[in-house]
């Protein structure tokens, strides 16, 4: 990334922080009314008191912790269940509908269910992360696999591969692009989730915390926690995205953003003139010339 774009982005997140300051110390009252949100230096007071205490940091770890176990068994099991769905007719027939079913139905409405089927409150706030990443990953897997070029398969088949060979060598790989799609949704839809769930049921959490301030109207306190929701979103988020970026390193990349498919500067491809297309070097290659016979 330039450091035009860099500096874009810090730009960005400076104007609207100088905007919120500027509108609450004004306490504008124009429909939307300011004067009771706190300001930005408030905030950062109320973060500088917080993040010194120990509730802070476990109610950080016990958020992280939902989030990784939910996510991390939507991903293992969501990959296989897409994968299985769109290779296999019986499959996608036995497990196609009830997915249809079930999905539309939001995660934090299964907070019911969860209450009455699982044993303890901190299960059931992972069985809503788990069901909120788990469609999401199901959804993108199934297509990516059906998008896949047959061609693919049938020449590892006529090279003598097997099922598995075809599984692990043309359909996982690719993929990829596909299933990484879903999984930065997936963890998206998991972070505004868990953070339902601790609101709702939990006893810890970022969620659960960001409540109970928000019942002793300890508003520069809620706006920490969602702060600090929004900061462990763009980090894992950002993860995931950067584990995408690795795993699919062989891919072509447009121009400017790098990769395997982008000539780099200052190589011959790049120093080609557009109207060169085609003009590839041709020393050192000999061409066969067909030979003329005479004419008798």
């Amino acid at each position: 990334m330039s450091l035009g774009r860099r500096l874009l982005r810090v730009a960005s997140l400076a104007a609207a922080l100088g905007t919120w300051q500027l509108l609450t110390s004004l306490d504008v009252n124009v429909w939307l009314r300011f004067e009771q949100f706190p300001t930005v230096g408030e905030v950062a007071s109320a973060f500088a008191d917080r993040i010194g205490t120990g509730p802070y940091w476990q109610d950080l770890g016990h958020s992280l912790r939902r989030i990784l176990l939910g996510f991390l068994l939507a991903a293992v099991l969501g990959v296989a269940t897409g994968t299985a769905i769109a290779r296999s007719r019986w499959v996608s027939d036995l497990l196609g509908p009830l997915v249809e079913v079930v999905r539309p139905v939001p995660a934090i409405a299964l907070v019911p269910v969860a209450i009455l089927l699982l044993p303890t409150n901190e299960q059931g706030i992972v069985f809503i992360t788990f069901a909120a990443a788990f469609f999401p990953v199901v959804v993108s897997t199934r297509h990516a696999v059906r998008a896949l070029t047959p061609v693919w398969e049938e020449a590892v088949l006529t090279m003598g591969g097997g099922r598995l060979r075809v599984l692990f060598s043309v359909v996982l790989p690719g993929a990829l692009p596909g299933i990484f799609g879903g999984l930065s949704v997936g963890i998206g839809v998991s972070w505004i989730c868990v953070i339902s769930a601790e609101m709702i049921s939990g006893e810890y959490g970022v969620g659960y915390r960001t409540w109970q301030d928000y019942t002793i109207v300890d508003y520069p306190a809620v706006f920490v926690g969602m702060a600090t929701i929004g900061a462990l979103g763009w980090l894992t988020s950002t993860t995931v995205e950067l584990l995408g970026r690795r795993a699919t390193s062989w891919l072509p990349r447009p121009a400017g953003q790098g990769g395997a498919g982008a000539p780099r500067p200052g190589s011959r491809r790049s120093r080609r003139a557009p109207g060169d297309v085609g003009a590839e070097p041709t020393a050192g290659i000999r061409t066969a010339v067909p030979r003329k016979e005479p004419v008798s």
